[in-house]
């Protein structure tokens, strides 16, 4: 499967905050980068200030014609584009039974095509931090030996942590890498999903997994 350097971004284009959520959650577990649009003004410009790498366009926007858009996308900007919408004007589009495994399949396939071979920094397959494994690969986590679920977002918050383990990472910086742009001022997602983590990872009386820097953000301890 496509490996995202930490820089890949996807502009997703949908006004539906459900299958938001569901592509965002599912992009964010894999390291990718994610802006939402709904507004075609706002794309056009999140296109020039963002510079995605690829764009999930939804052709059925209120208000907005989406071929529209997407012309002007593409006289703008040779970003590759992916459509993500009913077929004869059905709005039966990304809901279930959309499989999201087919959606990212279409997603590597594009950048393999789109983007030029780089070599990214290496990512290890997984961390490990005293009993806790992180496999970046499986997306599973164990903690002494027993499987820990976690769901999309609270792994993709614990990958931002341990994959910048002893930095302070802002509230602002985790909003944007695990929910996306725009979700920056929303401060108390965080603190939740930080609270959910602490709940499932650190055991009583355990050493704190989290550290909490008052009014700045978190981070895991360096070694």
């Amino acid at each position: 499967m496509f490996d995202p350097t930490p820089n890949t971004r996807a502009l997703v284009v949908e006004d539906d905050p459900n299958i938001v959520d569901l592509i965002r959650s599912n992009l964010a577990v894999r390291g990718f980068d994610t802006v939402v649009s709904a507004d075609g003004v706002r794309t056009l410009q999140l296109l020039e200030t963002e510079e995605p790498d690829i764009v999930l366009l939804d052709l059925m926007l209120p208000e907005v014609d989406g071929f529209e858009l997407c012309r002007q996308i593409r006289e703008r900007s040779s970003v590759a584009i992916i459509v993500v919408s009913a077929r004869g004007g059905e709005r039966d589009k990304v809901t279930a039974p959309f499989s999201i495994e087919e959606l990212l399949a279409r997603i590597t396939a594009t950048l393999r095509r789109t983007r030029p071979a780089t070599a990214p920094e290496a990512e290890p397959a997984a961390i490990i931090i005293g009993e806790l494994v992180i496999d970046l690969a499986s997306q599973q986590v164990t903690s002494g030996g027993q499987p820990v679920h976690l769901t999309p977002t609270e792994f993709a918050l614990l990958r931002e942590l341990a994959t910048n383990r002893g930095k302070l990472l802002t509230h602002a910086h985790l909003l944007r890498r695990v929910w996306g742009h725009g979700y920056e001022t929303e401060t108390e997602y965080v603190r939740v999903y930080v609270r959910r983590l602490r709940a499932k990872l650190e055991g009583a009386g355990a050493t704190p997994l989290i550290l909490t820097q008052p009014r700045a953000g978190y981070r895991i301890a360096a070694e």
